[in-house]
């Protein structure tokens, strides 16, 4: 069989053959992400999870922790998912939790919502599980130490994924590209186009705050390409999909891919439909207002009615934040009349996300400088 023609994507990631359903729908930023869990035992040198979530047993959709089902739903609902990716850690370690989240959002989103599953472990009583839940593609991650012909010590790896199409799951493996195992990486690839997968996806590796010194002691640097990109994973990987003729569809994503792309288009969607009108959206994802924080025992409530009546707002123009303690309204607005105003005020550039990271904040009056002796005031 010849091999599908080579397919170039944005940020430098390309393609051979069809894309899985579920890549295609990260692209289009309507894939959810459920870490279900930062426990794995396999504890991979360059694994990119966050100190805050590596080995740590939570739960998170997207950026929001999950407490109760409801924060699952909620956040679905929020970027308007068509599916949900499951990852971790190692999401088959908390199987009951797992397959607890598969049958609810199937059970809530319906059939055609699109579930797969990242895993380090070759278990094939735990998938075929999961395949009877809902489950509609999993996705292998082999370890390094494994990349070759799958014979003796991977014989489980190639087990369940020859398997896998009587339990009515889609099956590929994903890994990242390591720039000094080439050789391995090819002979894997070959291995694995002879078991004939459904898809094979290659990403790029990595640094993170969490592997830095480990990738640093395995002699892997920085890439001219991005700060946090590991040098030689891109070339690698581009000259794996260029010069393999292989059957089974081939997939780099590169590190800009998934930020410039995926994540990109994921907190638009987001912020299409959880923003208040108010705010401006930009190119990028983010959103931009402005913010007058409450100081001290200042009740929010009643500084609300203060800024509303100066910037002569109606009341879906402006938002009480009781959490963070703060008036949010238009940023031009609050131009216009934050030097009356005592209280610190700031135009802010967030994420649209639950955790609303900032990104850039803006002083506009004399109380948003610190250090500012604040007495008195309206």
């Amino acid at each position: 069989m010849d091999a599908p023609p080579l397919q170039l994507l944005p940020m430098a990631s390309s393609h051979r053959g069809a894309l899985s359903p579920a890549c295609t729908q990260c692209a289009e930023g309507r894939k959810m992400v459920l870490f279900v869990t930062g426990v794995c035992r396999f504890r991979c040198f360059y694994c990119p999870v966050s100190e805050r979530r590596n080995q740590k047993d939570d739960t998170y959709a997207n950026e929001r922790l999950v407490r109760t089902d409801d924060d699952v739903l909620d956040e679905a609902r929020a970027i308007g998912a068509a599916g949900t990716g499951i990852t971790g850690g190692d999401p088959l370690g908390v199987i009951d939790r797992t397959e607890h989240y598969v049958r609810l959002l199937k059970a809530t989103f319906g059939p055609e919502h699109h579930i797969h599953l990242y895993t380090h472990e070759p278990n094939a009583e735990k998938l075929q599980r999961l395949a009877r839940a809902g489950l509609d593609e999993f996705r292998l991650h082999i370890p390094h130490y494994l990349w070759g012909p799958l014979a003796a010590d991977g014989g489980a790896y190639r087990q369940v994924l020859e398997q896998a199409p009587a339990w009515g799951l889609r099956r590929g493996v994903e890994i990242p590209v390591l720039p000094d195992k080439e050789p391995e990486l090819r002979r894997l690839l070959l291995a694995l186009d002879r078991i004939g997968l459904d898809f094979v996806n290659l990403n790029e590796l990595e640094f993170s705050e969490t592997n830095d010194a480990k990738l640093r002691e395995h002699g892997y640097d920085t890439s001219r390409n991005a700060a946090w990109s590991v040098a030689g994973s891109r070339e690698v990987a581009q000259r794996v999909v260029r010069e393999m003729r292989l059957a089974t569809p081939l997939h780099y994503c590169s590190s800009r891919f998934k930020d410039g792309v995926q994540l990109r288009q994921r907190l638009i969607r987001r912020a299409e439909r959880t923003s208040p009108a108010f705010v401006e959206r930009t190119d990028d994802g983010t959103v931009v207002f402005g913010v007058v924080e409450a100081r001290g025992t200042r009740s929010v409530t009643r500084l609300g009615t203060r800024v509303a009546a100066l910037a002569r707002l109606r009341p879906g123009d402006y938002r009480l934040d009781f959490a963070r303690r703060r008036v949010e309204l238009a940023a031009p607005s609050l131009r216009r009349v934050a030097g009356r105003l005592r209280d610190p005020a700031f135009v802010v550039e967030e994420y649209p996300t639950a955790d609303a990271l900032e990104v850039e904040r803006e002083p506009l009056n004399t109380a948003a400088f610190p250090g500012h002796a604040r007495v008195g005031g309206t």
